[in-house]
């Protein structure tokens, strides 16, 4: 068919699902109209027929049919004066191979369904000295803040994206908890698979696991811990944590029994990407950390908890 493209999918990709791929990159393309593509295998993912969950692999070939007039034009999306002092705000650590950024909760890193200004739709803002655009590598929840890393070259994107697929870069990651975990420290495993809106503990899912500790406690109603998941599944510590009882304050979606609210704190989602080894990667130490937001902090303060590592 003339006009039919070939794209192969990019590393900063890797692992996206394909309706928010065709969401990024044809705006004007409906969902309907993109199943409808789909079912009639106009699109395909290496030669295959794909859905609309599928998700995408780094080097991956999607056939595309001619959908000129629902492309995102390069002149469509402006970055602002203001969004590039923004962004930069954000940078907690640039090299010549990477960028680390403590991304603040309730700024979702790509976009999706009413979402409109992302991180991914500001990269532009952090093209230093002429570089090429950075690339994403990974991702983390919207209302989760911390660490997110980003590749100035496609070269470190590659191994990056790798590293994080195969879960080689460790991860830590601190949370308050509604409530003490029963021992101090100990590993969380259990399987998790998507049940209708969140994910969760069954039989059928796939291996999830996560390491965790307590770093300090507010007599039995709260606690700080460090988790650490060895597994990259979708929302794995927060789903973990539920399920071991104790769920992460501010969690709308994996609250426990019952939702509580706490008027004397603000509510945001108490998790935080506060570390990132990549000296396995980068063939020399490296470990950043991320501050805690404002919130997390003040939070910590109010229930007399202190970081101990």
């Amino acid at each position: 068919m003339s006009g039919v493209s070939i794209i192969k999918i990019k590393p900063e990709d890797d692992d996206i699902r394909l309706n928010r791929w065709f969401l990024r990159e044809y705006p004007a393309l409906s969902l309907s109209r993109l199943q409808k593509l789909l079912r009639t295998k106009q699109i395909k993912v290496d030669g295959k027929r794909a859905e609309t969950s599928t998700r995408l692999k780094m080097g991956q070939e999607v056939r595309i049919p001619p959908l000129d007039n629902e492309k995102a034009q390069p002149d469509s999306k402006q970055i602002t004066p203001k969004d590039i002092d923004y962004m930069k705000s954000l940078v907690i650590y640039k090299d010549k191979d990477i960028i680390v950024l403590n991304k603040p909760s309730g700024l979702a890193v790509q976009g999706g369904t009413n979402t409109t200004r992302h991180i991914d739709g500001m990269l532009e803002a952090l093209k230093y000295e002429n570089s090429e655009k950075p690339k994403l590598v990974h991702r983390i929840d919207k209302e989760t803040s911390g660490i997110l890393l980003l590749a100035r070259n496609r070269k470190i994107a590659e191994v990056l994206t790798k590293a994080f697929r195969e879960h080689t870069i460790q991860k830590t990651y601190l949370a308050i908890l509604r409530g003490c975990p029963d021992k101090s420290a100990g590993e969380i495993n259990k399987p998790l698979e998507k049940v209708g809106e969140k994910m969760a503990v069954t039989p059928a899912g796939k291996k999830a696991i996560t390491l965790y500790k307590v770093l300090d406690k507010a007599g039995k109603k709260y606690s700080l811990v460090e988790a650490e998941p060895l597994t990259g599944r979708t929302h794995q510590i927060r789903a973990h944590m539920e399920a071991m009882g104790t769920p992460i304050l501010g969690d709308d979606k994996y609250y426990g029994k019952e939702r509580k609210r706490l008027t004397e704190i603000v509510d945001k989602l108490y998790l935080h990407a506060y570390k990132i080894d990549l000296t396995s990667i980068l063939k020399h130490r490296m470990i950043i950390k991320a501050e805690l937001p404002s919130h997390f902090a003040s939070a910590c303060k109010f229930f007399g908890l202190e970081i101990k590592e």
